[in-house]
C-alpha cells in the first residue's frame, strides 16, 4: 500500500500502550516513530537508575519487545528476566544491556538503534530525552512528590506535573514530529506515559507548529487508578492541549460516546481485543489509523 511509503506517523507514550500502537504501525516500517517516556523509577528500571543513574529503559525495552516479529536467541536474551534470591532477581536482561551500552558512553539513541538492528525492528524508537529526569507533581492539598511511582500512589487530585530537572528533548524526536502526517497520543497511563514527553517544551512546540498533522488521542479501554483515575477525559484533553501550547486535538478515538466533548471530534469504534477487553486489538488500531490518514 502506498500509504505506508508516503505517510509518516509518530506515536507518543510509554510502556504497553505505546508498544501496542507501534505494533499496529508495523507496516509503516521506518516511516513510523515511537517517542518513549523515560521517567519510570519502579521495578528493574528503578533499581538500575538508583544504582547506575541514567534514563529509564523499561518502556523502551517493552516497545521493542512488542515489535519483535522473528523470535530468536537474541530476542529471548533481550526479554530474559532473572529469577532467584540474589540481587539479579527481577532484573530484565534487556534493561541491563541498554544500561551497559550507556555506561560505555554509547549515546542512548545509538544504543537503541544497535539493539533494533540486532532484533530486526524497523520502526524507529526514540527516547523523549537522553538525560535523566523524574516526574514531579503538585497535589491539590499543596503536597509535592517526586518520582513516577510516588505520583501513581498519590491520593489527591493533581494540579500540576513537571519534569525535574528540566532536560532537552531528543532532537531526532522533535524532527520526526515536525515531519509527521499524524501524531498519536495514547493509549496508556495518562500521567506517567502520555504526559512526560509532552512536558518537554520542544515536543509541545513541535506539535503546535505542525498544524498539517492530524493530532489523534486514543482512549484507554479500562479506567485508571491513582490520580489519573480522578481526571475526566475532558481534563486529560485539556492538559494535553495546554502542553502543546493550545494546539487542538483533532480526533478522539474510543469505544464510548462522550456528549460532554462537544468541542472535539470523537470517532467511536470497536477497539478491544476479542480475548482481552482491556487491551487494544492491533488490527483494529491499524485499520482506524489508516482510515484517518486516508481522509
Amino acid at each position: 500500500m502506498t500509504l505506508y511509503k508516503e505517510k509518516h506517523v509518530v506515536a507518543i507514550g510509554g510502556g504497553h500502550g505505546l508498544g501496542r500502537i507501534l505494533s499496529a504501525l508495523k507496516d509503516f516500517g521506518e516511516n513510523a516513530t515511537g517517542i518513549v517516556a523515560t521517567t519510570d523509577n519502579g521495578g528493574s528500571t528503578g533499581r538500575i537508575r538508583h544504582c547506575q543513574g541514567g534514563i529509564a529503559w523499561g518502556d523502551t525495552r517493552n516497545c521493542i519487545n512488542q515489535l519483535i516479529t522473528s523470535p530468536s536467541i537474541s530476542s529471548m536474551m533481550f526479554e530474559y528476566r532473572f529469577k532467584g534470591a540474589g540481587e539479579l532477581d527481577g532484573h530484565n536482561l534487556g534493561n541491563l544491556m541498554l544500561t551497559a551500552l550507556d555506561n560505555l558512553s554509547v549515546r542512548p539513541l545509538d544504543a537503541i538503534n544497535l539493539i533494533r538492528n540486532i532484533l530486526k525492528v524497523d520502526i524507529n524508537i526514540i527516547p523523549m530525552t537522553e538525560h535523566p529526569s523524574d516526574l514531579k507533581a503538585l497535589a491539590k492539598n499543596g503536597q509535592w512528590v517526586t518520582g513516577e511511582t510516588s505520583v501513581d500512589e498519590m491520593a489527591e487530585r493533581l494540579v500540576r506535573l513537571d519534569l525535574w530537572p528540566e532536560v532537552p528533548a531528543t532532537s531526532e524526536g522533535v524532527l520526526a514530529i515536525e515531519q509527521a502526517d499524524a501524531i498519536i497520543l495514547g493509549p496508556g497511563s495518562f500521567l506517567t506515559s502520555i504526559m512526560p514527553p509532552l512536558l518537554l517544551p520542544e515536543i509541545g512546540r513541535a506539535i503546535e507548529v505542525n498544524s498539517d498533522a492530524k493530532l489523534i488521542f486514543i482512549e484507554n479501554l479500562s479506567p485508571e487508578s491513582g490520580p489519573a483515575g480522578k481526571m475526566s477525559l475532558k481534563e486529560k484533553l485539556e492538559w494535553c492541549e495546554r502542553a502543546c501550547r493550545g494546539r487542538k486535538i483533532d480526533i478522539i478515538v474510543g469505544e464510548g460516546k462522550h456528549p460532554e466533548l462537544s468541542n472535539w471530534n470523537c470517532f467511536t469504534t470497536s477497539l478491544a481485543s476479542p480475548n482481552r477487553e482491556w487491551r487494544h486489538d492491533r488490527d483494529k488500531l491499524q485499520s482506524v489509523i489508516e482510515s484517518l490518514l486516508i481522509e
